[in-house]
């Protein structure tokens, strides 16, 4: 069977569905292809381990070789991880823009990017959330944060008539969360775009030097092949490094797959005095930034007694009494921007990553721990259960101690303005192809200290920019007139969004 379009985009993510609903509405015929489903809300049942088996992929088990061994989740199915992360959205931080363009000569600011930073928080409904429906988990917090002095606030978040629920990681069961399954995909929907689940992509077909369409195999349908002059992937920054192998892509930088950073994280738990009844509220919905310029954030993390008792760390009697006490237990987490960097290759079909956490990144969780520790001290913890084996002290711990898990992994193919450098050029483009652009968190050249999200979709907002381009001249192998020019052409009655 075969399929056309103007742009066939690969991945229903914070990219990939941002850039389809964008083009769409410009003017564009659309398909995306998502390998995952399209998930129920209604098959929600804010159980932990039934959740992750069905909301992520491998069951949330992926994993890194190195040293420490991290857990890497990530989503799998309409809206990808936007459905399964915590709703958290920070805007890129000036400081990092600012880096981009000294080191990897990427013409981005604060300025520029405003207007495609707006437009996503319109499109997400994105507000901070109320102190009341952050719930008591959060109160711990604030209250050691004002009394050591140190800077905190309540979290921006994409939520509309948030309830609470406390699983937002596990599928949320009133849909309050907007991750882009419920507001892009609709969109993309609405405006003509075709959207098929169940789609594994097994290449890009490239001809002559650029890409004219891709080849996928769809579940109850077999062979697909959608020909397109234009090719965005958004796959994840696992994956898609993974599917350029695939499809023989050239690599003239040599940099594919490498650059992977993943903000590892850990988390500690307090007993406390007063009832905290961590599941209710907003799981992540603060967070202490008086350490962020020194790479640790801390930041709420909170959920039913199921994901408690998992992520405890704790054993035997221990564990069975904090557990007997679940009501009275706090969280909170710890967050490192990492100058550690990993790589992400291919065996098969499959990625296998490697990440050694260095030197710098484990002073950095040593000094997050204690400081976690006083945290919650701050606040009249009773006791703290602190992520690492008995008997070892934050300033003492080696790497085989910590007990992480990440959750924004970056940089596999990252941007690069400079020729011979980065995967992608700075339109995010991939280099040595012609047609071909990437639209995840594969090309955010550096770990950001904050969750990602809506970095992501700002940068797949101003990639729809690009590629509706305002010259006026149809260029592209297969554009129509009376339909949409790619690349060099444009359409009158689209207004500019952000600055490209």
């Amino acid at each position: 069977m075969t399929d056309s379009a103007d742009v066939c985009v690969v991945g229903a993510g914070a990219g990939g569905a941002v850039l389809a609903a964008e083009l769409a509405e410009g003017g564009a015929r659309v398909t995306l292809l998502e390998q995952g489903p399209a998930h129920d809300p209604d098959g929600f049942t804010a159980r932990p381990p039934e959740m992750m088996a069905k909301l992520y992929r491998d069951a949330g088990q992926t994993a890194t070789l190195g040293s420490p061994p991290i857990l890497l989740p990530v989503g799998r199915g309409l809206g990808g991880t936007t459905l399964v992360n915590s709703g958290t959205c920070f805007r890129t931080p000036a400081h990092v823009l600012e880096r981009w363009a000294r080191e990897f000569a990427l013409d981005l600011d604060e300025a520029s990017l405003a207007p495609c930073f707006e437009r996503v928080e319109s499109a997400l409904s994105v507000a901070e959330v109320a102190p009341d429906l952050a719930g008591e988990n959060a109160a711990v917090a604030r209250r050691g944060a004002e009394r050591l002095g140190w800077s905190h606030g309540y979290l921006r978040r994409n939520a509309r008539g948030c309830v609470g629920s406390g699983v937002c990681a596990f599928g949320c069961p009133t849909s309050a969360k907007q991750h882009t399954g419920i507001t892009y995909i609709p969109r993309a929907r609405a405006a003509g775009a075709r959207i098929v689940t169940g789609a594994d992509v097994k290449r890009v077909i490239v001809r002559s030097g650029r890409a004219v369409g891709v080849e996928a195999h769809v579940a109850g349908r077999g062979s697909v092949e959608v020909r397109a002059p234009v090719v965005a992937l958004a796959c994840g920054t696992i994956h898609t490094p993974v599917l350029l192998d695939r499809s023989r892509v050239p690599d003239p930088s040599g940099e594919r797959g490498r650059n992977l950073s993943l903000h590892p994280a850990t988390a500690a738990f307090a007993l406390m005095d007063d009832v905290v009844d961590m599941a209710r509220g907003v799981p992540q919905s603060f967070f202490v930034d008086e350490f962020a310029r020194e790479g640790v954030m801390l930041e709420g993390v909170a959920g039913p007694p199921a994901y408690a008792a998992m992520a405890l760390p704790l054993t035997g009697e221990r564990h069975d009494a904090a557990m007997a006490n679940y009501r009275h237990l706090a969280q909170f987490g710890l967050m490192v921007s990492d100058q550690s960097r990993g790589r992400v290759r291919t065996v098969g079909r499959h990625p296998v990553i490697r990440y050694d956490l260095c030197a710098a990144d484990l002073a950095r969780f040593r000094a997050g721990l204690g400081r976690l520790r006083e945290l919650f001290e701050a606040a009249g913890a009773r006791e703290v259960y602190l992520p690492l084996p008995a008997g070892v002290e934050p300033e003492h711990a080696q790497p085989g101690d910590l007990k992480l898990m990440a959750f924004h992994p970056l940089g596999t193919a990252r941007a690069d303005g400079r020729p011979g450098h980065g995967v992608t050029d700075g339109r995010l483009a991939v280099r040595g192809v012609r047609g071909l652009y990437l639209a995840d968190g594969s090309v955010v050249p550096s770990a950001l200290g904050v969750n990602p999200q809506l970095t992501i979709m700002a940068l797949a907002t101003r990639l729809a920019d690009t590629l509706l381009d305002r010259s006026g001249t149809p260029s592209a192998p297969g554009a129509r007139a009376g339909t949409v020019a790619l690349a060099n052409g444009h359409l009158n009655t689209k207004e500019v969004l952000c600055p490209s």
